[in-house]
């Protein structure tokens, strides 16, 4: 499942603009179908700047340990706190409630330099 109107990373995260210059972000299905069963999600802090590439979270699964990147450059806004209690949501429904953080952005026109649902799908399809 590959939403079209969400934008995607490399890293098997989805990004969807939620705002003129606010995006929410999570992992794919692919991503949560990868990783098994979620047992624990580490997000990073409100108020916390990110920058694209670098690491602002951790999922942990039965299987293994993930880092979670951040898509593009900005700052934590919001943390979906139930993912502290039910991790699970990454796999029960990881574009909806299982959403991750949402960022403001430094530069809002930079969503469009992600891919977008055509290219994601080639790029897992590839995998």
């Amino acid at each position: 499942m590959v939403p079209d109107e969400l934008h995607y990373t490399q890293e098997h995260e989805w990004v969807e603009r939620t705002g003129a210059d606010t995006v929410r972000v999570g992992i794919t299905d692919y991503a949560q179908s990868q990783l098994g069963d979620v047992v624990f999600v580490q997000l990073p802090d409100v108020g916390q700047a990110v920058s694209p590439g670098n690491a602002v979270g951790e999922v942990e699964s039965t299987k293994s340990v993930s880092d979670v990147f951040a898509p593009l450059a900005g700052e934590v806004v919001a943390r979906n706190e139930d993912l502290e209690s039910s991790p699970e949501l990454l796999n029960s429904d990881p574009y909806g409630e299982g959403w991750m953080i949402d960022i403001l952005l430094g530069d809002p026109g930079s969503v469009d330099s992600l891919m977008n649902a055509g290219d994601y799908r080639k790029l897992i399809e590839e995998a």
